[in-house]
């Protein structure tokens, strides 16, 4: 649904409800996947900002679609859904990057989504993620 939303203009909404027409998931798995979709268009800037805070050496923009929108929605996890650990989010990203990735993709989200994880954290710690504390 996000490679759809970026690639057509779409908006999230009619991106759920096209991709729900073709295809099937487990009710619990649905709601997930509508929920991830909705908070990744709500707090894209945010994301992005992250994302782009935790790849200095890459521009979003030069990012692939697939790399792009696996870092936004295991970025959104890591900020948005406390519930989720950090591994499960990790783990799902890097298999979900081997799967539909380039052969690089899976080293480079698990580089840029644990840099992420470290902001996340150092944010929530209530530290700045920008500075060492000594």
């Amino acid at each position: 649904m996000l490679f759809q939303i970026e690639a057509s203009g779409v908006d999230a909404d009619g991106a759920i409800a096209l991709f729900w027409r073709n295809f099937e998931a487990d009710p619990e798995g649905r709601a997930y996947a509508d929920e991830a979709v909705r908070g990744i268009g709500e707090h894209l800037a945010d994301l992005d900002a992250k994302i782009r805070a935790a790849s200095s050496n890459w521009r979003i923009e030069r990012m692939t679609r697939v790399d792009r929108n696996l870092l936004r929605l295991g970025t959104w996890e890591l900020a948005y859904r406390p519930d989720v650990p950090r591994a499960v989010v990790l783990d799902e990203a890097i298999e979900l990057a081997k799967e539909y990735g380039t052969d690089d993709s899976s080293a480079f989200v698990n580089g840029v989504l644990n840099e992420v994880a470290e902001q996340v954290a150092g944010k929530s710690k209530g530290g700045d993620p920008g500075k060492s504390e000594t």
